[in-house]
């Protein structure tokens, strides 16, 4: 009787906690550490226009053991801070999965206080039928301030910019080279997010999605697009992905129904936050995004930023569970006008 009375008395705490003002329990974040508050529940909304896809549909297929190779293969080169010898051999890497396939680039330098350097923005495109495109993001540079150590980023970098290679390789595989039956898809490898300071400085941090951003807005790309939908830190094997503030709530609505779905709910937004992430300049223009990440990368997030962060913390299950959640999403975000 005594458990069941604490079970209890927690789901009350939860609940009023629940009930507290958003200023109690986040604030503005300077970094991707984030302000913890209580999950809410998930209301299941989307935009007005949206279908709904038959519950027969067939799952997404996603190649989990090919997403953990090419995130091994990404940490083989070494830490790849932006400007760095590794950094342009991963630049390499993708572009040598992405030959064939239409394939553009946002290059250009910016001036930060550790000097002048060159970003490369990497876009692979998949044409749709209908007009406008879902974007579907990861940063591959890793931590300008931990350069001089053995730091990798097997999670933070590699593992969601391998997915997006994976999510390629399903896209080339849909149409026999026609184009794909929904939006246009662009994958994006952004470059230049790592901040150039420790603790996480906003000025020099997301080069690459801030000027991509307003790159696009000027040219009319950005009316375009119907979601961002951006990776981040997903190959945890203790995976549980965060409900973000900060994002698009009826985009994290459909993803928590595509995860639903697929039968992987239990590893989506059991608690909320906000978080500082390279979704922000999109969401800042009015873009519906969402950020896909776990922040909680070892007890108490001990991983995050560490020369801990390798591939033996990782799980090719979390790379099938977040891929195939996205292609689920994609599909979704297909239905709507």
């Amino acid at each position: 009787m005594d458990n069941v009375r604490g079970r209890q008395f927690a789901k009350v705490l939860i609940l009023l906690l629940g009930t507290l003002p958003l200023a109690l329990t986040a604030c503005a974040q300077k970094s991707r550490e984030p302000a913890e508050k209580p999950a809410t529940p998930v209301s299941v909304s989307a935009p007005p226009d949206a279908g709904m896809l038959p519950d027969s549909a067939p799952a997404p297929s996603f190649n989990s053991l090919r997403a953990m190779q090419y995130t091994q293969e990404i940490v083989a080169f070494g830490p790849r801070p932006i400007g760095s010898v590794h950094h342009k051999k991963v630049e390499d890497y993708i572009r040598a999965h992405l030959r064939g396939g239409t394939v553009e680039e946002d290059v250009f330098s910016v001036d930060t206080s550790a000097g002048t350097f060159p970003v490369t923005n990497i876009i692979a495109k998949f044409p749709g039928t209908k007009d406008g495109i879902i974007v579907i993001a990861s940063h591959y540079d890793t931590n300008y301030p931990l350069r001089d150590t053995s730091f990798i980023g097997a999670n933070d970098g590699a593992s969601s910019s391998a997915l997006l290679l994976e999510i390629a390789n399903q896209l080339r595989g849909q149409g026999n080279g026609k184009p794909r039956d929904g939006y246009s898809v662009w994958l994006l490898w952004d470059d230049g997010e790592e901040s150039m300071k420790l603790p996480w400085s906003d000025p020099e941090s997301l080069y690459g999605v801030r000027h991509l951003a307003q790159k696009w807005q000027e040219d009319g790309t950005l009316k375009k697009i119907k979601a961002f939908l951006l990776a981040d830190m997903v190959g945890d094997a203790d995976l549980n992905i965060e409900r973000d503030q900060n994002s698009t709530v009826w985009l994290e609505d459909m993803i928590y129904q595509s995860a639903t779905r697929l039968g992987y709910q239990s590893h989506f937004f059991g608690r909320q936050i906000s978080v500082q992430d390279d979704h922000l300049p999109f969401v800042e223009r009015g873009v519906p995004s969402a950020d896909l990440i776990d922040l909680n990368y070892g007890y108490n997030n001990v991983f995050h930023h560490t020369t801990q962060d390798t591939v033996d913390k990782l799980s090719p299950k979390s790379l099938e569970i977040v891929g195939s959640v996205i292609l689920e999403t994609v599909r979704m975000v297909d239905q709507t006008k």
